[in-house]
């Protein structure tokens, strides 16, 4: 079910759809990993349907939901027990409809969240079924309208967005671009082409903490480490690293990373949360881990997307990245951290904006040269793409 890639469109107009700042960098001086320890992979299906280019996915349990510029969701069944799924007898259903394009889904424990092109995030709960389908309710928009009465009318509560024109600090006045949780589940973050961080309190969903600006342009991504360290990644080319330390109720700023030469469009930790990944519109995937004095510095550089890095995931030892190359590549990470190229999944005919990881585990079925080091790349990889299909693949 491979495809063959059809010349790929110029960055010019992904730039205007996608509002990325992307030029053509040399990457002649970085430090590229890209040995090939191929396994077996194959596109086990192609979910279509969705009716614009499929903009966020996740993953929770057996459900994969699908998130689409217009503003829909759909959901898809994920049987990650069969060797391949049947095309024909997948239907995917609209379980939300929005009035805002979505940028960001996240699956939580109990629903999913969703950020939006107009600067609202929206909290799902999972409603009743209906046939086979779980419909979501919408439970809340944020910010709620506590925390707008609860700031609006203190004139310190406002800061400048544009000249002549304010508005409180829960609020992001551009696109929420990703979200994460915290570990212990406390606490979720968002952020925004508006350059700021936001930090959430769960349950109650009460904005208690906005950094602004976190960055000197738009934010792209945000994820959380195993540890609680918040990292941030920009178009200024940076990525940030945020603490809250013992004692302190806000975050604080340990660390800003240059290493890319161009926007920084996503961000994903791996290796139990250990191993920062981030993707750029130089081309290039960097690789950062711990040092012993807390800090982070790059390890390698994953090479060999002819485009920008648009979209990362990670699980264990697996990384996955998505290029407006219109290819996705699983790298794995082996013995002494040095990694190997699995898979170049080429099938999709526009850009891969959107990456979900599910590793099915063991090495069943396993066709790779040393099944007995293979422990994470049996994975179901699912990318979505500007062509409005979301493709299946199965790296074993």
């Amino acid at each position: 079910m491979l495809g063959t890639a059809k010349p790929s469109k110029s960055m010019m107009s992904l730039n205007s759809e996608q509002g990325l700042n992307c030029q053509a960098i040399s990457l002649s001086s970085q430090s590229s990993l890209q040995s090939f320890s191929p396994c077996h992979f194959q596109c086990i299906s192609t979910l279509r349907g969705h009716s614009s280019y499929v903009s966020g996915l996740a993953v929770d349990g057996n459900s994969l939901y699908v998130a689409s510029s217009d503003g829909h969701i759909k959901l898809w069944p994920l049987d990650m027990g069969t060797p391949a799924m049947q095309e024909e007898e997948q239907c995917g259903s609209d379980v939300a409809i929005t009035d805002s394009p979505i940028k960001c889904l996240m699956a939580t424990s109990d629903g999913l969240v969703s950020s939006h092109q107009d600067g609202k995030i929206r909290v799902w709960q999972a409603g009743r079924r209906n046939g086979e389908s779980s419909h979501l309710a919408l439970h809340s928009v944020l910010p709620t309208t506590a925390d707008c009465l609860r700031t609006f009318l203190f004139p310190k509560n406002y800061v400048d967005v544009r000249r002549h024109r304010s508005r409180t600090w829960v609020h992001h006045v551009d696109a929420v671009t990703a979200l994460a949780m915290s570990p212990d589940g406390a606490h979720m973050y968002s952020v925004s082409w508006d350059r700021s961080l936001k930090v959430w309190r769960l349950p109650s969903l009460r904005c208690v903490e906005s950094i602004a600006p976190a960055h000197g342009d738009a934010i792209n991504a945000v994820v959380v480490s195993s540890d609680g360290c918040v990292f941030t990644g920009s178009a200024d080319r940076t990525v940030k690293t945020w603490r809250r330390h013992p004692g302190q109720k806000n975050l604080t700023l340990v660390a800003t990373m240059e290493r890319h030469r161009s926007a920084v469009n996503a961000l994903a930790v791996g290796v139990d949360g250990l191993v920062l990944y981030s993707g750029s519109c130089d081309r290039s995937v960097v690789v950062w881990e711990g040092t012993a004095a807390g800090g982070m510095e790059v390890k390698c550089t994953l090479g060999g997307h002819t485009e920008a890095v648009l979209c990362l995931a990670a699980a264990g030892d697996v990384v996955c990245s998505g290029s407006a190359d219109r290819t996705a590549r699983v790298w794995r990470r082996g013995e002494e951290g040095v990694y190997s190229c699995l898979a170049v999944l080429d099938g999709h005919g526009a850009a891969v904006k959107s990456l979900a990881l599910v590793l099915v585990g063991g090495d069943q079925g396993c066709s790779c040269n040393e099944k007995s080091r293979c422990t994470g790349c049996c994975a179901l990889v699912c990318s979505g793409s500007l062509d409005c299909d979301v493709k299946i693949w199965r790296v074993t």
